[in-house]
Parts: C-alpha cells; sequence; structure tokens
C-alpha cells in the first residue's frame, strides 16, 4: 500500500431530496431531509460546509452558494433497493444489493416462540412497529413486572431488543440479540440487523444507554471496500458502529462511540495520528437516532452545525495524501410524517488539499465513494 489514506464521514440519514421511487418505499416527493429541516429550523450556520460548496448542491436555508469552493460537491442516488443503514454502507463501500431487506410489522410467530425457547425468556412484550423512545415508555412497568424483553421493529429490516440492564444485564440482553441472530439467519428471514438497545430507569424516566447499543448484522455476501484494503496489506480503523455494520470484516482496528460528539473527537484523533492506516471510516448517529426518528428538526439542526464546527480542524490536519469524503447513507427527513427513514439522495463532498473543486453532478451509485477511494489508494 502506498501512504495515502482515504477517510469517510458518514452524517447518518442527512438525505438532500427524494428518490424518483420514494413512493415505493411510503414516502412522497416533498421528502428532504436537510432542505426541509434547514427551512423549518430557520437556516442552518454552517461556514465550513459553505466553503466546501454545500451550499451549491441545493438551495439550503442559511447555506450560502460559495463563488470558490474548496472541495468537490455533489449528488449520489442509491442504487440499492433499500433507505436503511446497512444498505447504504455497504454500498459506499461499494457493495450493491441485489435484494432489498426484508420488513415486518410483526415477527412470525414461529420466530418469536423459538426466541423464547432459545433465550429461556418465558415470554415477550411488544412485537410490533415503534419509536424506541416511546415503545419503552410504554411497556417499561410490564418488563418491571415480567422481565420480559421489549421486542420492536419499524419501517427499518431491524429486530430490535430492549431491556432494562439494572433488570437484565448487559450480557444477557446481547446474549439473546445473538440467538435471535442465529435463528434469523438460518430461518432465511432476510433480516439486515438485530439490535441491543438498552436502558436504565434515570430521573424516573426509562432512558436508553446508546454508548452500550450493540448491532448485529448480517454478514456483508461479497467483499467491500474494507476487505479489498485488507487484503493489499492496509488498515482500517472503524469509528461508531461501522464494525456492527459490516461485522467487523475488513476492519483492522475499530472504536466503537456513544454519541456524535464522540464520534468527531475520536476521528479529529485518528486524522492526526492514524498514519499508517489506509482507511478512517466514521459513523455519526445522532443526527438519524436522536433527531430524524424523534422528528425533532431543532435537534438535527444543532447536530450539522456541531458537525461543521469540527470540518476546519479535520481540513487543518490533513495533508496532501488524505482525501476526505462527506456524505450520507440514506434520508431521515424531521418534517415528515411518521418515524421512519426516507428514500433520498445523499449529499457528497470530497476534499483534498490539492483536489480541483468542481461539481461532480449526480452520481448513480453511492458506490461512487469507493470508486473514488480505490483510485486514490491504486487498489
Amino acid at each position: 500500500m502506498n501512504k495515502k489514506r482515504a477517510i469517510i464521514i458518514v452524517i447518518d440519514s442527512m438525505g438532500i431530496g427524494a428518490m424518483d421511487d420514494a413512493v415505493e418505499f411510503n414516502d412522497d416527493n416533498t421528502v428532504n431531509t436537510l432542505c426541509n429541516l434547514a427551512k423549518k429550523a430557520g437556516g442552518l450556520n454552517v461556514p465550513n460546509f459553505e466553503k466546501m460548496g454545500l451550499g451549491n448542491i441545493k438551495d439550503i436555508e442559511g447555506v450560502k452558494k460559495e463563488l470558490n469552493p474548496v472541495a468537490q460537491f455533489g449528488i449520489m442516488k442509491p442504487k440499492s433497493k433499500g433507505k436503511d443503514t446497512t444498505t447504504g454502507h455497504w454500498e459506499i463501500a461499494g457493495l450493491v444489493l441485489e435484494h432489498p431487506f426484508k420488513t415486518y410489522e410483526k415477527f412470525d410467530d414461529k420466530i418469536i416462540n423459538e426466541f423464547i425457547k432459545e433465550t429461556g425468556c418465558k415470554g415477550i412484550l411488544g412485537n410490533y412497529p415503534a419509536s424506541g423512545t416511546k415503545i419503552i415508555q410504554d411497556l417499561n412497568e410490564e418488563h418491571q413486572k415480567t422481565k420480559f424483553p421489549i421486542i420492536y421493529t419499524s419501517a427499518d429490516s431491524v429486530f430490535q431488543i430492549a431491556a432494562d440492564i439494572d433488570l437484565i444485564d448487559i450480557e444477557t440482553l446481547y446474549n439473546w440479540c445473538k440467538i435471535a441472530r442465529k435463528i434469523l439467519d438460518e430461518g432465511h428471514y432476510g433480516i439486515s440487523r438485530v439490535i441491543a438497545r438498552p436502558y436504565r430507569i434515570i430521573d424516573n424516566q426509562p432512558t436508553r444507554i446508546s454508548s452500550l447499543r450493540h448491532d448485529f448484522s448480517v454478514c456483508p455476501p461479497k467483499d467491500t471496500l474494507l476487505n479489498i484494503i485488507e487484503k493489499e496489506g492496509g488498515k482500517t480503523f472503524a469509528i461508531g458502529k461501522i464494525k456492527d455494520i459490516f461485522t467487523g470484516s475488513g476492519i483492522t482496528e475499530s472504536t466503537p462511540t456513544g454519541g456524535n460528539k464522540e464520534g468527531l473527537d475520536v476521528t479529529l484523533d485518528a486524522i492526526k495520528n492514524k498514519k499508517d492506516f489506509s482507511l478512517i471510516f466514521t459513523n455519526l448517529v445522532d443526527t438519524d437516532m436522536l433527531y430524524g426518528h424523534r422528528r425533532d428538526y431543532i435537534g438535527y439542526k444543532k447536530a450539522i452545525e456541531e458537525i461543521d464546527t469540527y470540518l476546519d480542524k479535520f481540513i487543518l490536519n490533513t495533508d496532501e495524501n488524505d482525501l476526505l469524503i462527506i456524505t450520507a447513507d440514506h434520508g431521515c427527513d424531521p418534517t415528515f410524517k411518521g418515524s421512519d427513514h426516507t428514500r433520498e439522495y445523499v449529499p457528497l463532498i470530497i476534499y483534498n488539499k490539492n483536489i480541483e473543486p468542481k461539481n461532480l453532478g449526480v452520481r448513480d451509485s453511492f458506490c461512487y465513494v469507493s470508486e473514488r477511494i480505490k483510485d486514490w489508494l491504486q487498489l
């Protein structure tokens, strides 16, 4: 491997406009995470994104168009048929899904009965689509009485298990998730992720513990950019839930994070110190988990503005051998109905000290990221 390095930062769910097929995903042509939240929140204050050309991509309230941007900018469309985290990240890493993951309104009795038998949990609560914060409030009292796990899903391909970890220890919760993953895989149910959702009672309120969340994803069916780098002798560093999304495949080192601030700090430290790594790959989850799903456009706005305060530091600590790519994996429009992801294009910003700033237009797949990186690293 040469001395060059790539850095991918995925701002989870920061879509930038409805795909033509959005209606097939229970959305409509009005969904636009970034533009709609900016308008609703009274504009964004993102001077560093502005300099990089974000305002040149679309009309975003509060974000000026830059006559002399320092980066390349554009839009990518998803080629895979999905609007979930795994699908988006896999395509960014070069893997297009030919068949979408399956979603459920309710998990089959066969799945639930086998789960109860294999875990010995004696029963479950829930088993319907729900907001994670609401369902633990609604079912916590019964959970305290029965110790039954709270199982729920969404419009995404997920099997989520919540438990009060002062009642059910965290290792038991993780083990239940591993058992669920095995049942779903062996039954070919096509579910992307089993997610452990630990919570505690804090100030008399059920409160999720994000730092202990763990995703048990299905394994990528083919090699991704991470595997290609590893096979060529390079090293990869995964930040946030990246390791979970790729089930550790092709990942040399990883650091889980409890939220965006920690993820941004770890990324900055990695840019400064992981000089012998070929790829740093970060997911910033708060925009999706805390604000998109909860339809909190003010919180979403503040999260984007916090990310913006780090961009000048990232740029300052990169050199001519670093390629910085900022993008998203899907949408989750906080001004739209419901609480689910939205089927959207995503923004793309690419920076290097010697890069020719230009409009990249609309790219026909998220795979454009992996192709740029393979070319950059000469793979």
